[in-house]
This record gives structure tokens, C-alpha cells and sequence, in this order.
């Protein structure tokens, strides 16, 4: 018999789909969330008397110190036990003979942990391969990985977009049928694909208003976007990071569940880190805690009296970013900022009392640091023509 112990979303519910289809009615699967897995574990070790007659699987969440040496325990006494995981949080795991933590394959790709215990299944040979569950195992190992983004693999959000609509019973149970009368290829059916038609247009009404009610502070010399949202988290961090590039971070924080989630489309921002000054985990670009009292304070209450983030004007003719005549930025205290290339391919910031002394290598750098230090927004094309026009005379004079 074997027990599985697992995260409750996508990847987790892909541990647990592969799982069923590797030992059928031999294996008991527990779906966790973050908080809730030390517990599980905990009562497992309490109430199961005989867990030496079990397998024992751990995949994408980490335990405590107190059930880490429960499973050492376990395993000297000739307990089969496996943990399983890809966050680099949990790479300590592979100091001992029951852990593989693995975040990255050779070529690159990052890991999920649905891939590597897909991976562990075939090489025990007690799972059979098809190409349908290569492809599904695939689309979890992208989606989490926010690779499908870079890959324009939309099918895998669309894998994650049906998790969400369906209890985690009935996707389960969808997915296992599928997967096990489908052997050439993976695919949704004609009711899945008008559902996840509907659901596009329901995230995108929900990004562009929660584009509206974005904040932005700086914590811990890091820029960040803090919004409050309850659904979406990927979507919206992902789109939020594209609108404000200047933020290293997006904050998405679940006040309800006492949650942040944490997103950034940088290379060089590691969110993990940032989850971590608050007890969390999870990816260089996609991590999560618990809202305690310092996380509360920092991301709630210090910035509840702000305003949300200007956004810049829209349907501009004249005013466009990286135009050779300049673009225009304004605040809400009404200063005005003018980025301007200049002859040796950089671009300089003019503001009210001259050239700023800093100069910048790319138009983005100098956006950057205008909305980042001063809150400011692309002008509209009315301001800008004016701003044109007074310097013109400006000049003459």
C-alpha cells in the first residue's frame, strides 16, 4: 500500500493524478495546503500504528523539523519513504537517502514536482508511459514553472484555468479517465473548451480592474506592487508585472485567507527570498507566506493610506514612449519629467530645474526610475502639445 502526501494545487493534484494511474486503489492520496501538511503529518505518525507497512510519498510541500525526524525515524527503522520536491527552499532534504530535491533538469528547464515523480514512477516501472500523459505532465511542469508563458503554451494555463472551475474531486476523477482512455494526445473536450471561453473573458475583466486598484511602496529597498485580490494570483501577477515594469515585485495579498503570493517577471528578483523574511517559500518567481502581524503591517496597514498607482493615458497620438522628440511623464503634485535621447544613444531626464545628471543606457531604465522615485504617469497628448509649446517659446526667448 502507499501513501501520498501532496500540495492541493495544479502540481500537487498532478502528483496525486499520476499516482492513481501508477497504483489505482493501492494508493491513499491527501491533498495539503502550505500550513496544513506538518499537521497531516503529524496525525499520520500518531494514529497509523504500521506506517513500515506502507510507502510513504512527500511531493512539492516541506515539513518541519519535528516530521523530519519522524520520516528519519521511520525510514532507519525500514520505512519506505519518499520526498519529492523542486523548490529550492527544500534543496536541504537532500542531505538525506529518502530526499530528491531537484530544481532545474540539465538542459535548463525548471522541474515540477508532478515531472520528477512522473520521472521516479517510470524508472520503478510502475507506471505505464503514453504520449498523453507526457503531454499532461508537461503542461503541469509548465504552468508552474510560468514557462508557458514564455513558450505562448496557453493550453497549460488553460490545464490550470479548468482545475479551478471544477472541486479538486471531479477534476481528479476527469483527468484519470482521460488520461487513461486518451494515449495519443491530451486534449479538452467541447464543454471544457465554451467553459474555458468564458473564463478568458472573466480573468480579463478582473485583471484590468485590479490594474486600477494597484499600490506601490518600496520594502526592504525592493519596489513593490501590492494589490488585494482573492482569485487569479498567477494571472494577475503576470499581467500586473507587464503593465509596471518598474516594480521588482508584485504583492497579491489575500487578506481573508491571511495570504501574499508573490510574483515577478525580473531574472534578477528572487521572490522566494522575499516570502522567506516571513516564513514562506516557493520559486525564484512565484512564492507565497502567511500574512503574520510584520507581513500585515508591512503590506496592509503602512500602506493603506496611499494612492494606487497613476496609470499612464491611453489612446495617445503624440505623446509615445520612445519617440526621437521626447516623452512626457507627469505626477500628481504636478511635476513634469521629459525623456529625451540623447546624441551618444542614451536618454536624459529634463525636469523643472534642468537635465537630471544621471543618464540612462535604455528609455526603460529612465521610466523606471521616474515612476519608481516619483510616482509619475505618461502624459496626455493635451499636456505634452503644451509642454511643447512652452518650451518652444521658452527658447525663443
Amino acid at each position: 500500500m502507499y501513501k501520498l502526501y501532496t500540495h492541493n494545487d495544479l502540481d500537487g493534484i498532478g502528483c496525486g493524478i499520476v499516482a492513481k494511474l501508477a497504483f489505482a486503489d493501492k494508493v491513499e492520496v491527501r491533498y495539503n495546503s502550505v500550513m496544513g501538511l506538518d499537521h497531516q503529518i503529524e496525525r499520520l505518525f500518531e494514529h497509523e500504528k504500521k506506517l513500515e507497512e506502507f510507502h510513504l510519498f512527500i511531493t512539492d510541500l516541506s515539513i518541519n523539523e519535528e516530521n523530519t525526524k519522524r520520516v528519519e525515524q521511520l525510514h532507519k527503522r525500514g520505512g519506505k519513504v519518499n520526498f519529492i520536491d523542486h523548490h529550492k527552499t527544500a534543496l536541504h532534504f537532500n542531505e538525506y537517502s529518502w530526499g530528491t530535491v531537484q530544481v532545474e533538469y540539465e538542459d535548463g528547464r525548471l522541474t515540477s514536482a508532478t515531472s520528477l515523480l512522473y520521472e521516479h514512477l517510470l524508472e520503478n516501472e510502475w507506471i505505464h508511459k503514453t504520449k498523453a500523459l507526457d503531454e499532461f505532465v508537461e503542461l503541469v511542469r509548465q504552468y508552474d514553472t510560468w514557462e508557458w508563458d514564455q513558450n505562448d503554451n496557453i493550453k497549460a494555463k488553460h490545464l490550470n484555468d479548468l482545475f479551478f472551475m471544477f472541486s479538486l474531486d471531479e477534476f481528479e476523477e476527469k483527468m484519470i479517465e482521460r488520461l487513461t482512455s486518451q494515449q495519443d494526445s491530451f486534449n479538452f473536450d467541447d464543454f471544457e473548451q465554451k467553459l474555458l471561453s468564458m473564463e478568458e473573458d472573466k480573468i480579463e475583466r478582473y485583471v484590468r480592474r485590479k490594474k486600477r486598484e494597484t499600490y506601490q511602496t518600496f520594502i526592504n529597498e525592493l519596489c513593490a506592487g501590492i494589490v488585494h485580490a482573492e482569485s487569479y494570483h498567477s494571472e494577475l501577477g503576470n499581467e500586473l508585472g507587464k503593465e509596471y515594469p518598474h516594480l521588482d515585485y508584485i504583492a497579491i495579498l489575500n487578506v481573508g485567507g491571511k495570504k501574499i503570493s508573490f510574483r515577478t517577471i525580473h531574472d534578477d528578483v528572487d521572490v522566494s527570498a522575499v516570502a522567506g523574511q516571513f516564513g514562506g517559500g516557493g520559486h525564484a518567481k512565484a512564492s507565497g507566506c502567511s500574512m503574520g502581524k510584520d507581513a500585515f503591517d508591512l503590506y496592509v496597514q503602512e500602506v493603506y493610506p496611499l494612492d494606487p498607482i497613476r496609470q499612464d493615458a491611453f489612446r495617445n497620438r503624440y505623446n509615445l514612449k520612445e519617440s526621437p522628440k521626447g516623452t512626457l511623464y507627469d505626477s500628481r503634485q504636478g511635476d513634469k519629467f521629459f525623456v529625451a535621447p540623447m546624441e551618444d544613444g542614451k536618454w536624459s531626464i529634463e525636469v523643472k530645474n534642468g537635465i537630471l545628471e544621471e543618464s540612462f543606457s535604455q528609455f526603460q531604465e529612465a521610466e523606471n526610475h521616474i515612476k519608481r522615485n516619483f510616482g509619475a504617469s505618461l502624459s496626455r497628448d493635451d499636456v505634452y502639445v503644451k509642454y511643447l509649446v512652452d518650451f518652444y517659446l521658452k527658447e525663443k526667448k
